[in-house]
């Protein structure tokens, strides 16, 4: 995720991030899924995944804070 998308990301409601934050697991489990069957070629994808809803997640906690 570019920091222009991470800005982008910022100005979000707390539902719009939860439901990010969803989708995004929802792909990363299909990822995962796609590993064990050997059918995944971008096994980087997996990380990308984890960072991604780490990103969201702390965008969430700064939401709640505000």
């Amino acid at each position: 995720m570019s920091s222009k998308r991470f800005n982008e990301l910022k100005n979000l409601s707390k539902d719009e991030l939860a439901t990010k934050v969803r989708e995004l697991e929802s792909e990363m489990f299909q990822a995962k899924m796609k590993k064990v069957t050997g059918q995944l070629t971008d096994t980087a994808s997996i990380w990308r995944f984890r960072k991604d809803i780490a990103r969201l997640k702390t965008l969430q906690t700064a939401a709640l804070k505000r």
